[in-house]
């Protein structure tokens, strides 16, 4: 639990109580066929490597499912803009 908190913390304690759009209600969208902007298209993409970096590091399955589930908590709760920091671009 220590953890989630953590990651919350810095992740979005800083965030506005804003409707700003998180990386599932992006995803949403376009599988509706809706035109995304090209930031939002990024956004999805920093955030499927992202996803994916930190799911090829799990050495077992108990760090895996912990670390999906934060992966989870990020896309339905943060801010897309999270993902267009430059920390997330190659």
């Amino acid at each position: 639990m220590e953890n989630r908190t953590k990651l919350l913390n810095s992740y979005f304690a800083k965030s506005d109580v804003e409707e700003t759009p998180s990386i599932n209600d992006i995803r949403e969208k376009e599988l509706k066929g809706e035109p995304l902007p090209a930031e939002e298209k990024q956004a999805l993409i920093n955030f499927d490597r992202f996803r994916l970096d930190v799911l090829n590091a799990q050495t077992d399955d108990m760090a895996f499912h912990k670390r999906y589930q934060e992966l989870q908590v990020m896309a339905n709760l943060g801010d897309y803009t999270e993902f267009l920091k430059e920390k997330y671009f190659l």
